[in-house]
């Protein structure tokens, strides 16, 4: 069978290997086509050589078309993915550090707080432009799969926005289950699960194994176990709360919720240094600054390693490959999947993108019914779905005042900040971002006048670093351990 498939900021190079290489698994897929096409002519010529490198090794006859050109790329494609960093880490540095002078401390910053609300300011422009040419240029029916975050907002403004039916996707699920299944001391095959919430707030509702239900003992498994106590605080914290676990990790988690990184002296409390997703102060641009840096001075070693070998037996958690293997062969595979929840979660709102079970064959993908989450799981999913609606209007319309009001609704925001703080940060980042928020230009205009007016700024902490942040690496210091940071190389570079 012969269709295409194009990815959309390719040049997020570890990820997209490693989705080619999930993809090609798939033995009926040996002829398809495949386009790369993203805005970095460097990061789009090291990914090509790699993939076409394993392609070639594998034997198979594609040869990728590679483009600056995005329009071009998406002729005729039947799938896009996602996986766009508008701005990349030059934006991102300011979604970090300008909060920080206002105390608002975010560990990740790419999926809600103030970071992930400028994010979705940039990123959802551009997405609805890819909308517009797909649907201009690509086939009838053809889908987009959103890897790209923040996802609620960007999957939401394709959505009801772009006119395209787009599924957000992310491995938070996955990851969740394998971390339960080590605290349990069971084989992650065993234990089966059903979750539901949004993006990064989804709950583990049932967890069976060899269908006894084993939610109950949760608890004690993981403050059993001496590595998962001290790395998952805030994750335990919640649970002890309000009953379920919830799939994200200890970092992203703490700066969704107003409780855990509103005070500098009682972060460390919650959260723990050994890895960056555990909570460390703007780990996450540490981290994908580091890769960065590092895989431009590893590329010749990437490609003195053997090639990626494509089988069925070798492919990774993500959801993308499997979803078109089903909808293609028909082969039935079940996932936990981002879109419009319509009534599949009964007491969110129809609007907002809900992650929740779903099954995929050659009918499409279907989303059973979940019904009520448990009341305080769906109030925290509330608040959250209430900053999504507000940040996506506000990017679609270029409206800041319904910018400056998700800012404030916020929880972790909203835990720091005053009103007045919270609008002139807000100031600061449409100044510091103009150059990716065309949409804004008027707004802009009236940002940068009242922070002119010295006399009546508000004092911010200039050149607070967050009260668990460490020192980005240079390539030397990297090179000490080439290892780790290959890994961080492969992994951490999506968007």
């Amino acid at each position: 069978m012969s269709f295409k498939v194009v990815f959309i900021g390719a040049g997020s190079i570890g990820f997209t290997r490693k989705i080619v290489q999930d993809l090609l698994g798939v033995p009926e897929f040996r002829d398809i086509e495949i386009a790369f096409t993203d805005i970095n002519p460097e990061n789009l010529d090291m990914v090509t050589q790699l993939c076409q490198r394993d392609i070639d090794h594998n034997g198979l006859p594609i040869k990728i078309q590679s483009t600056l050109d995005r329009r071009e790329a998406l002729r005729n494609a039947r799938y896009v993915l996602t996986v766009v960093r508008v701005g990349g880490l030059d934006a991102f540095q300011h979604d970090v550090d300008i909060p920080m002078k206002y105390g608002v401390d975010q560990c990740v910053g790419d999926t809600l707080c103030a970071g992930g609300l400028m994010y979705a300011q940039r990123g959802i422009p551009v997405m609805l432009d890819i909308c517009q040419d797909l649907l201009e240029v690509g086939e009838p029916g053809a889908m987009i799969f959103n890897y790209a975050n923040p996802m609620a907002m960007m999957t939401w403004a394709a959505n009801t926005y772009g006119g395209v039916q787009t599924i957000g996707l992310c491995h938070g699920v996955q990851n969740g289950h394998k971390l339960m299944a080590e605290a349990y001391g069971l084989p992650q095959e065993e234990i089966d699960i059903i979750c539901a919430g949004i993006n990064h707030q989804t709950w583990y509702l049932d967890i069976k194994h060899k269908g006894e239900d084993i939610r109950g003992d949760l608890l004690k498994a993981l403050e059993a176990h001496p590595r998962i106590s001290e790395e998952e605080k805030v994750r335990i914290d919640v649970l002890k709360r309000f009953g379920y676990f919830s799939t994200e990790s200890n970092g992203h988690l703490s700066e969704y919720l107003p409780w855990y990184r509103k005070r500098a002296s009682e972060l460390n409390d919650w959260i723990s240094l050994d890895k960056w997703i555990h909570g460390e102060s703007g780990g996450y641009l540490r981290v994908c600054t580091e890769g960065r840096n590092w895989f431009k001075t590893d590329f010749p070693y990437w490609m003195s390693e053997p090639p990626a070998p494509y089988s069925p037996n070798n492919r990774g958690i993500e959801h993308g490959s499997y979803i078109i293997e089903g909808l293609e062969t028909g082969r039935v595979y079940r996932g936990h999947f981002n879109v419009p929840n319509n009534g599949i979660i009964s007491n969110l709102p129809d609007d907002a993108i809900i992650e929740a079970p779903g099954y995929v064959d050659r009918n499409g993908i279907s989303m059973p019914t979940v019904g009520d989450l448990p009341l305080g799981c769906a109030a925290i999913c509330q608040q959250s779905v209430d900053v999504q609606r507000l940040g996506v209007l506000a990017a679609v319309n270029g409206d800041d005042e319904l910018l400056r009001q998700a800012m404030i609704l916020d929880p972790l925001v909203g835990a720091v900040c005053t009103p007045p703080e919270a609008w002139q940060m807000t100031d600061e980042m449409l100044v510091a971002l103009a150059d990716w928020m065309p949409q804004y230009k008027e707004a802009i205009v009236g940002a940068k006048e009242r922070l002119a007016d010295a006399e009546n700024l508000l004092p911010t902490k200039d050149g607070y670093k967050g009260a668990a942040r460490l020192k980005t690496r240079s390539v030397e210091e990297l090179a000490e351990d080439k290892e780790s940071i290959r890994a961080l190389a492969t992994k951490h570079d999506k968007g």
